[in-house]
């Protein structure tokens, strides 16, 4: 899904008489024994890259590593190979799932439910064999990093891709995609861990992707909801021997709607025995336990469908004659500074042109800017939230209950009647076409005690909340917001704390709830504690009051005769 790589070249996927799209071509070359062969990325003849090491010369990693040590050398100066690097973002590499529309798109229409879900396992496993010769290290996106692109089918409909960085630490990708015209809806989170294993490292690809056909199941509101997790990556031979790659372990495509599950297992070659690329999984009803079928084959040439019952057995899907469909991004210059292909633009082309210093340089200013940037929120007592995604409102009863665990999901209602209404909501979360213009800026309130449970709204009033006490600063109504991480960073400020965080006030002015204050803590404790702000005006100060002698005898002003009130002692 999020293995490999797809073509630099942006092109559409229609041709010119807007027939059928073209998606099959044929290659020629067979696979060995004990290997397999890959789809390049510009879909040219296979490349044997199971085994291939791009740079003979170095060796391996370590062998790289050692070239470069001196007497007196810097080690935080040693580079990685530049064949380990794959000059582009996760963010970007994600979009390997989606490139495979032609096993999509007619998904919708099966009405027989157990076909309709070996479709889904079907495109499922189309996107592994797109990939690069040899082992790849897609660039770590940073915190608040955006990709966007999408794909323009030739029945006049297209599909949208929107991402963002939610999380650095741990790392964290969230992704929306959609296509309207044909009622696809794809929201996944991916939290790829790090493992070191001997002589191998291992990517464990953590989290899960929804699809959902928003023309079946049930509940018309959720639609029929596949939920999808995907296989291990292993990099082999990083110490000694020839560097290998592979998928492994047990990923699952779960459709709760219909109660069907298919258990793949990417198989890993043994010491001894077996072949790269293989898997081998099931199909099955989870009410029954009933295997209904087998799946067999490599992910990287050919895999086989079984019927259990007659025992027929065909061919399920042929990655040796499929033909994948990039997508397509807005030009460079009208790209945000934050946007995955503009951001590491200097460090991709460094990585292409095999230059380890000036990679390396490039890569390092943007990762000296992310830390500087934490450092910043963290005086400045501002918490970062993403722009375009929210918190999953699960849990019983919630509103995305069973979502859990994508953690974040796109922050913007898509209901629209029509596929065109869906599609001028999607646009209105980012700019995706070339052309479109965003003039949005997201606010970031400064706590999290407002932003997650009460977030503000246009006409709430700041200047309400009281000041507690008498040696602090008072505050109204006048005061800026603190700011999202900038949607444009300059490039002379890409090694400044300023490129962080807009902290739009007047110089010398503290920010909203100054940490500094002694009442801080008092008023979000208050506010957690009682519920929404008071809707009728600023809360009341008693204080002044409580000092003042009380009256001998007070009048009541909610009796019909007003007569005086006589305090008696109890005890008296």
């Amino acid at each position: 899904m999020v293995i490999g790589i797809v073509s630099g070249r942006r092109r559409a996927t229609s041709n010119a008489n807007g027939g059928p799209v073209e998606v099959h071509h044929q290659r020629t070359g067979s696979s060995t024994k004990g290997g397999s062969r890959g789809s390049s990325a510009d879909g040219s003849d296979p490349i044997e890259d199971d085994t291939l090491v791009v740079e003979p010369d170095q060796g391996n990693v370590l062998s790289h590593i050692i070239s470069q040590l001196r007497p007196g050398a810097d080690l935080s100066r040693v580079v990685l190979p530049t064949f380990i690097l794959e000059p582009r973002s996760m963010l970007e590499r994600i979009t390997n799932f989606m490139c495979h529309p032609e096993m999509l798109l007619p998904i919708p229409q099966i009405d027989d439910p157990v076909e309709r879900f070996l479709g889904v396992v079907k495109f499922y496993l189309s996107g592994w064999h797109i990939r690069p010769p040899g082992v790849k290290k897609p660039l770590n996106p940073i915190l608040g990093e955006v990709f966007s692109c999408y794909w323009d089918f030739p029945d006049n409909t297209r599909a949208y891709y929107i991402s963002e960085q939610t999380s650095h630490h741990p790392p964290k990708s969230s992704y929306f995609y959609m296509v309207p015209g044909h009622h696809i809806r794809v929201d996944g989170t991916l939290k790829p861990r790090s493992k070191f294993l001997g002589n191998s490292a291992a990517s464990m690809m953590e989290g899960i992707a929804i699809l959902t056909l928003q023309n079946r199941g049930k509940d018309p509101t959720k639609g029929e909801r596949y939920i999808l997790t995907q296989p291990n990556m292993y990099a082999r031979g990083i110490l000694f021997g020839k560097m290998k790659y592979e998928l492994g372990d047990h990923s699952y495509v779960r459709c709760p709607e219909t109660g069907l599950v298919a258990d793949i297992e990417f198989k890993t070659k043994g010491w001894v025995s077996g072949t790269y690329n293989a898997i081998g999984g099931t199909v099955r009803s989870e009410e029954t336990g009933e295997v209904l079928y087998e799946l067999s084959g490599l992910w990287s040439e050919e895999m086989f469908l079984r019927d259990v019952k007659t025992g027929h057995k065909e061919m399920f899907f042929n990655a040796t004659k499929s033909k994948h469909s990039p997508p397509l991004t807005r030009p460079l210059e009208e790209q945000e500074e934050r946007e995955s292909q503009r951001l590491w633009a200097k460090t991709a082309q460094a990585v292409k042109d095999r230059n380890h210093e000036l990679a390396t340089d490039e890569k390092t200013k943007i990762e000296e800017t992310q830390r500087e940037e934490a450092a910043l929120r963290a005086n400045e007592g501002v918490e970062w939230h993403p722009r375009l995604f929210r918190r999953v409102r699960g849990g019983p009863g919630g509103s995305e209950e069973g979502e859990e665990d994508l953690e974040w999901i796109i922050n913007a209602q898509i209901d629209g009647k029509t596929p065109e209404r869906q599609a001028a909501q999607i646009m209105a979360i980012y700019p995706i076409i070339p052309g479109q213009k965003f003039e949005k800026r997201i606010v970031i309130p400064p706590r999290a005690s407002f932003s997650e449970s009460r977030p503000q709204t246009a006409n709430s009033n700041d200047g309400n909340l009281i000041n507690l006490g008498s040696d602090g600063p008072s505050t109204d109504a006048s005061r800026a917001p603190v700011q999202a991480l900038p949607t444009k960073t300059s490039a002379d400020s890409i090694s400044t704390k300023a490129s962080s965080v807009s902290l739009e006030q007047g110089q010398g002015e503290k920010p909203p709830l100054d940490p500094n204050h002694g009442s801080t803590v008092e008023i979000q404790t208050m506010l957690a504690a009682t519920g929404d702000r008071a809707k009728d005006g600023p809360l009341i100060d008693f204080h002044d009051d409580l000092k003042k002698s009380l009256p001998a005898n007070p009048k009541r002003a909610d009796t019909e005769d007003s007569q005086d009130d006589v305090f008696v002692d109890a005890q008296g």
